[in-house]
Parts: C-alpha cells; structure tokens; sequence
C-alpha cells in the first residue's frame, strides 16, 4: 500500500519524462499507456487518471518538449530583427529536437490535425510569442503596420511549413542558404 500512495505523487514530468523516451524508443504508434506506467513505476489507474489515452498524453508531451523550444526572442536591436532571429532559431531547434524527429521519422500522420483541422496548443504558444515581437515593432517602427492578428497567424503558417516540410525538401540543397532564405523571407514580409 505505501507504494500506490507513493506512485500517486509521481508528478506530470517525470510521467512526462517517461512517455519520452516510450516514443524515442518505439514511436508514438506503438507506445501504450501500459508501457509508460510500467517504465515509470505507477500504476496503469495513477496514469489514467492523469491522461485518459495515449493521444492526451502525447499532446502534453509534444506541447512541453516544443513549447520550451518556442518563443526564445533572438538577438537583434529592433523587434524585427529579435522576431526573424528567434523564428529561424526556433525552426532550427525543433528540427534537431528528438522528439520532433521520432514524430516526423515514424508518425507524421499525428500532425496532420494541427495542419488541416485545428491549431494545438504548440502553435498557439508560437502565435503568441510572434504577436507580442509583432506589436514590439510596430511599436518601434521596424515592423510595417497591419491587423496583428492576421500578421502572427500568417508568420505562423509560413514558419509551421518549414518545420513540417524541410527535411525532405532540402537533401540536395545547403541546409544554411535555406534557412538564410527563410529569414530574408520572414524580414521582407515584415520590412515597413
């Protein structure tokens, strides 16, 4: 019994943790909650409680993997420099995370969803940090005016597509001059 009460009080991150190295292993597919409660020393009840299924809990996982990988504002002296600096730098951190690549590598069809149907909470933590370096050069006159909303959504679909789409599309190109296009790319789109 002082077991179960011990496994009640494993926190989110340490479950977290282990459906982490569950999915590095075998994939999301494959990962059960079976799985991850055994890895992690709790009972399958202490795991259901928490996340009724796989699919929840591989959307916490991915929601706090990327969302710690999101928003790091780069180097710049103006807003659209610190927005070009930190889109590029965050594309270039979820492309080498493992998490990112394992989904990609073996469950792509996950992601589908948040492209076609819905946007997650990963990408609404990205339209936030682009909303607040948005209005931060509007304010500051580096970025050219227009409907906030629409310009962080817009940056949004523009950066999603190169996370989702570049590893294939750049084997035959320098990785560098892709992602020097992509900035040029996000700095011409917000130039005043």
């Amino acid at each position: 019994m002082p077991s179960q009460r011990h496994s009640t009080r494993v926190g989110d991150d340490v479950l977290l943790d282990t459906a982490h190295k569950c999915v590095l292993l075998v994939g999301v597919r494959r990962t059960t909650l079976t799985d991850v409660a055994r890895e992690a020393g709790v009972s399958r009840m202490t795991l259901y409680r928490r996340f009724p299924d796989v699919r929840s809990l591989v959307a916490a996982l991915m929601t706090r993997e990327f969302g710690a990988l999101l928003g790091e504002v780069g180097p710049g002296a103006t807003a659209r420099q610190r927005l070009v600096n930190g889109a590029v730098g965050t594309v270039r951190r979820l492309l080498a995370n493992p998490l990112m690549a394992a989904v990609l590598d073996r469950d792509a069809e996950l992601l589908l969803p948040y492209v076609v149907e819905r946007l997650g909470a990963t990408q609404l933590i990205a339209e936030q940090f682009l909303r607040v370096e948005l209005a931060a050069g509007h304010t500051d006159g580096s970025i050219r005016a227009g409907d906030l909303d629409v310009q962080a959504r817009t940056l949004l679909l523009m950066v999603q597509s190169f996370v989702l789409s570049v590893r294939p599309a750049i084997a035959d190109l320098e990785p560098d001059t892709v992602f020097d296009e992509l900035a040029l790319m996000v700095e011409g789109a917000l130039r005043p």
